[in-house]
Parts: structure tokens; C-alpha cells; sequence
């Protein structure tokens, strides 16, 4: 009997079996295309299923028939969700409701899609839709927001950005014990065990710092890495999305981290940060999106920091990025395979660089 009876057709599950030692394989072998032979890779971590709290789901409208869920693999079209091992049961519950909602909207016409971050206070909805929203809209958005305890909903008419339709309550998401408000929508690493995991061996692998040392991180979104490695030096953020920069500039605002952190927005594939605005970092950390940080990469590879630590989703990409290393004499010191996304080839790590000094 399958995991799921969307399997084989949702294109969210590529394997029917949580053991997945091949992961590990996926990992090493990347590792040895990017010149990092024989690599001695920590365990595998594992994640459980039901666990993942962010939802990026694809909507339909044909014939008056509401079709919710993931796309089938390589498809534009929308597999009606009814279950699912992947996501936390409450997301899960939300669907039925929200397929009443979609059907009730004049702003959904044939195609949308919702996104669905459950925060610290409940979930965090963006409602991106193919038509403008209506006053009547509106009113049934505030009221499914009250009746499901929805911090906030947003909408959003094709690639407009999104606007609030109803705050409840801020939303909140804790990084390391500070609470930040996300933009709608905002990325989260796809489960709470796997951001645990990922910043414990980010963590790990730091050099000896004193509190004045200085850390560089590039792609580093709303703060997910940034409030933990705070605890240990000082933090000179990077990230390219003005909503998540803002978000982490907020909370560092409000918690009064000034003067031990600082983001800036920059988009680094078109304004990659330059070898010298890297000199003095004691390390490096990056966790760059799926298709990786390559136009970052060379510059990355000339800085000379003592230890660079990556974070990836992709082994492909890393395989690419890694391999500037290689070339300019990094050795690989610690090579961490999470699974965070059970039942997929897909495999999370976190890989810990260092310059051999002269």
C-alpha cells in the first residue's frame, strides 16, 4: 500500500520509500564533480514526514469544478489534494475550507495559487489569484481568517505585490529565540526539525570567534541563520529580496542588535559582493537559492575568508559552486546530509570549507 494515494500522479513524492541512502550518494557524488574526491560525510539527519509547514499550492477553476494542490510532475496541471505525508495536519485541514473560499472568489477566474506558512500564531496565508479582488471578496477572505484563527491574509492579482486583506494579529516566526515578522509568502526552510538541524551544523562548523569577530552571510533572507550566528560574532547580512531584508532589518531593530548585526539588500547575481568587501571575515556562510550562487562564486573563491560554509538544496548547484573552491585551494572539513524532504530525491546539506593558511 503507497504513503499516499496522490502517489505516482502529484508530483511531490518521487519515491514510495523513506529510506533513502542514496541521499548521502547524491551528496557524494556532487562533492567528487566539484573535485572533493572521497569525501567523509557526517550521518544522514533525518526529518520526520508531517512535519513540513510551508505549502506553495497551485489552484484551478474548470467547469465550476476547484482543483487545490500540487502540480503533477512536469504538468501545469493541479492534482486536487485530499492527502498528503509531507505536510503538518493542520495545513492539511485548511484545504477544504479554503476550496469553499476559492469557489466564492470573483477574483478566481481559471488559475491562482496559495502559499501557506504556519508560523508560531497559526498560518500565514497569500492568496495570488488571476482577476482583481471585489469588496464581497474581501469580506469572505476577513471572514475565513477569523473562522480558521489566521494571523494574516494577503492578495495578490498576478505578479502585483502582495497587500494585507486582514491582520488578526502579527504574524510572528522565532529564529533562535527572536521573533520576526515574515513577508507574505516569505521562504522558510521546509520544516522546523530540518532548520534545527541545518543551524546546528552551520553552527558546528565555525571557526573559533571572539565577539568581535566579524561573520559575512549571503542570501540570508528574513534571518533564519543570522540571529544564531549573531550569538557568536558579529553579522554582515546580505539578501537580495527587499520584503525579507526589510523583515530582518525589523527585527534586528526592535531587539536592539544594531550593534551586532546589520542586512543590507542587495541582489548578489547582479551585484555580487567583491573579494575585498570580504576581507577580514573570520567565515563565510551562504545559503543560496535552488539554481545557486554562481555569478557570487568566483569572488567568493578569490576573498581568501579562512572558512566558508554552504548551505544547499541542490546538489547540481553545489557541484557547480563547490568546484570554485577546489580550484582556489579550499579543502572540505565537514559534509552534513539532512533530509528534509522526505520521499523526494531532494536532500538539504550543510558543507564546511576552510583555506588552509600559508
Amino acid at each position: 500500500m503507497s504513503h499516499c494515494l496522490h502517489f505516482g500522479i502529484c508530483g511531490g513524492c518521487a519515491t514510495d520509500s523513506l529510506a533513502a541512502p542514496q541521499k548521502s550518494l547524491a551528496l557524494a557524488q556532487a562533492l567528487a564533480r566539484a573535485g572533493f574526491t572521497g569525501a567523509q560525510l557526517s550521518p544522514l539527519v533525518a526529518t520526520p514526514p508531517r512535519a513540513r509547514r510551508r505549502a506553495d499550492l497551485g489552484a484551478t477553476r474548470k467547469a465550476g469544478e476547484i482543483s487545490l494542490g500540487l502540480h503533477r510532475a512536469a504538468s501545469p496541471e493541479v492534482v486536487d489534494m485530499r492527502e498528503c505525508a509531507l505536510l503538518l495536519p493542520e495545513i492539511l485541514a485548511l484545504l477544504p475550507g479554503l476550496r469553499t473560499l476559492l469557489r466564492s472568489l470573483q477574483a478566481f477566474r481559471a488559475a491562482g495559487s496559495v502559499a501557506i506558512n504556519w508560523l508560531d500564531n497559526g498560518p500565514d496565508i497569500l492568496l495570488r489569484m488571476d482577476a482583481a479582488f471585489t469588496g464581497p471578496d474581501r469580506a469572505k477572505i476577513i471572514a475565513f481568517a477569523r473562522a480558521h484563527n489566521a494571523p494574516r491574509i494577503s492578495i495578490a492579482t498576478g505578479a502585483a505585490l502582495p497587500e494585507p486583506a486582514i491582520i488578526l494579529q502579527t504574524p510572528v516566526i522565532s529564529f533562535s529565540g527572536i521573533p520576526v515578522e515574515p513577508p507574505p509568502g516569505g521562504f522558510l526552510q521546509a520544516s522546523r526539525a530540518g532548520e534545527v538541524a541545518i543551524i546546528a551544523a552551520v553552527l558546528a562548523g565555525l571557526p573559533k570567534l571572539t565577539a568581535k569577530a566579524r561573520i559575512v552571510e549571503l542570501y540570508a533572507g528574513a534571518g533564519t541563520l543570522s540571529f544564531a550566528l549573531a550569538q557568536h560574532a558579529r553579522v554582515e547580512a546580505y539578501e537580495g529580496d527587499a520584503s525579507a531584508a526589510q523583515s530582518h532589518d525589523k527585527a534586528i531593530r526592535l531587539h536592539n542588535l544594531a550593534g551586532r548585526m546589520r542586512v543590507t539588500q542587495r541582489d548578489l547575481h547582479r551585484r555580487p559582493l567583491q573579494s575585498a568587501e570580504m576581507s577580514g571575515a573570520k567565515a563565510l556562510v551562504l545559503d543560496p537559492p535552488y539554481t545557486g550562487a554562481t555569478t557570487q562564486m568566483r569572488f567568493l573563491a578569490a576573498s581568501g575568508v579562512p572558512c566558508i560554509i554552504y548551505v544547499s538544496c541542490n546538489p547540481a548547484a553545489l557541484a557547480v559552486d563547490a568546484a570554485h573552491l577546489h580550484r582556489a585551494g579550499y579543502t572540505l572539513r565537514a559534509a552534513t546530509p539532512i533530509d528534509q524532504f522526505p520521499y523526494s530525491e531532494n536532500v538539504e546539506s550543510v558543507l564546511v570549507f576552510e583555506k588552509p593558511s600559508r
